[in-house]
């Protein structure tokens, strides 16, 4: 027991760490950010590397991530694999209510030292034998009517649906794991765009107040100034550059890629605003699709099948035994002998055990009972958190795309001015770090407003085949 929850207590620890780094201190550090590399691990950051390295780059769009994904993570494997063993489970509950046929030969041949068994007889041999016989024989096992080894096989049956749920539920982690390590890539390569363009600008900066310092037009200030600013911007490019390869590595390891793989992203997943969609019709879906909750509720039937075998232990049992074969003192003289057996087993004297096992099958019932309310609960909270986060996440895109624009026209502003020497460059330092500021704030934004529509539909349980539309607008 226990399959599916780990799809869902993985889906809440996953998102809670993949949350971006607030607009506030984005400009601060560069060097946290939402990398999976800064997330605790879990299986889904783990992959089976089963390719070598080609020559030259691989194009990766977010497509070929996640078809890859579902081939290589660790966490799906492990998956498959768990299902594997719910399925021998279930055979193995099976067998106790299907016949056990056997079959053997036996040759025998011995000699016995009666004087050393303490038979001594005067005139009797001291040994006899050698002697021997031979039998062919075989035997049936068959129970008749045994109620709790048949509520046992439900309950393993349930448990294989369950597991088989969870693998369909780990296709969906699978898609939100792949598609934030994606996500976070491209979030990485626009702050080192934008890191790029803030080095130019500011080598620019300098070398107009190195001109005016040499024609004495602009003090010494204002040159230490601007290197000072241009040498800060070199260092946020050398630390977004470096994000950039741990969090590429990190991809990398989601999927299966050899880490010494060259790949460039080919998609670059632009914002694109979500079809309103309510939280009650959004809530209902999920109820109906979510894996990792149609799961919880077949463990906890089979709990349930499981609290009534042990309830029904009290019960009878039949059975019925046989053999039959042929034997003799030699091949040439073999005759057919049997037996049948009809059996039927009562407990007297196992009360104790009996209402033991009734206490920790019905609490065992009562805690999955609980678990299903518990993950209905939380259904609604993902979905109703994801709108929420789609609504916010929205509205801050809105907003940085502005404050990128007005940023930059300040920049120019002040670069004029200080050009014509009208000011010194104390406004042009604080616009290039208002329009640094800005765009980090924009990457940002732009991450957790597709992040929280990738999270939507893993909510919905819908990630794996409508994850496109999602991302591309619904």
């Amino acid at each position: 027991m226990g399959l599916a929850l780990c799809g869902a207590e993985a889906y809440g620890q996953f998102v809670s760490n993949a949350q971006p780094l607030p607009a506030a201190q984005a400009n601060t550090s560069t060097t946290q950010s939402t990398s999976g590399s800064q997330q605790s691990n879990t299986p889904y950051q783990g992959s089976v590397v089963k390719e070598k390295a080609t020559a030259g780059q691989l194009s990766l769009s977010l497509q070929d991530a996640i078809e890859r994904g579902l081939k290589y993570n660790l966490g799906y494997i492990l998956q498959n694999e768990a299902q594997l063993g719910a399925s021998g489970q279930r055979l193995q509950a099976l067998q106790t209510l299907l016949p056990t046929a056997q079959g053997g030969a036996r040759i025998t041949v011995a000699q016995t030292d009666l004087a050393a068994e303490g038979l001594r007889i005067t005139g009797f041999p001291k040994v006899i034998g050698p002697y021997g016989s031979v039998d062919f024989r075989a035997s049936v096992v068959m129970s008749l009517l045994n109620l709790p080894a048949l509520q046992n096989y439900l309950a393993a049956r349930r448990n294989f649906q369950a597991a088989k749920l969870s693998v369909q539920d780990a296709r969906d982690m699978v898609v939100l794991a792949v598609g934030n390590a994606y996500l976070t890539v491209i979030a990485d390569q626009a702050r080192v765009t934008n890191a790029g363009a803030q080095v130019r600008s500011t080598k620019t900066s300098l070398d107009q107040a190195v001109a005016n310092h040499t024609a004495g037009t602009s003090p010494l200030l204002d040159e230490l100034r601007a290197r000072v600013d241009y040498q800060t911007q070199e260092q946020t490019l050398i630390q977004a550059q470096n994000q950039l390869q741990k969090d590429k590595i990190a991809l990398a390891r989601a999927i299966g890629l050899p880490l010494e793989q060259e790949f460039v992203l080919s998609d670059s997943v632009p914002y694109t605003p979500l079809d309103n969609i309510t939280a009650d019709e959004a809530a209902k879906q999920a109820l109906a699709h979510r894996k990792d909750l149609a799961a919880t509720r077949q463990q906890a039937a089979e709990a349930s099948s499981i609290a009534t075998g042990a309830h029904e232990e009290r019960l009878p049992s039949v059975g019925f035994t046989g053999d039959y074969g042929a034997t003799g003192i030699n091949l040439a003289d073999l005759h057919g002998s049997g037996e049948a057996i009809g059996q039927a087993n009562v407990p007297l004297f196992e009360e104790a055990k009996i209402r033991g096992d009734e206490r920790i099958a019905d609490a065992q019932k009562r805690q999955q009972k609980a678990q299903v309310s518990n993950l209905e609960a939380q259904v609604v909270a993902d979905v109703r958190d994801s709108l929420l986060d789609i609504e916010a996440a929205a509205k801050l895109v809105e907003v940085a795309r502005s404050n990128v624009d007005l940023a930059t026209e300040e920049l120019s502003e002040a670069q004029q001015r200080f050009a014509a020497g009208v000011s010194d460059n104390l406004s042009v330092v604080q616009a290039q770090a208002s329009v640094a500021q800005a765009n980090e704030q924009y990457v940002s934004s732009l991450y957790q407003h597709n992040m929280a529509k990738l999270s939507l539909a893993r909510a919905m349980g819908v990630a794996q085949q409508d994850y496109s539309h999602y991302l591309g607008g619904k």
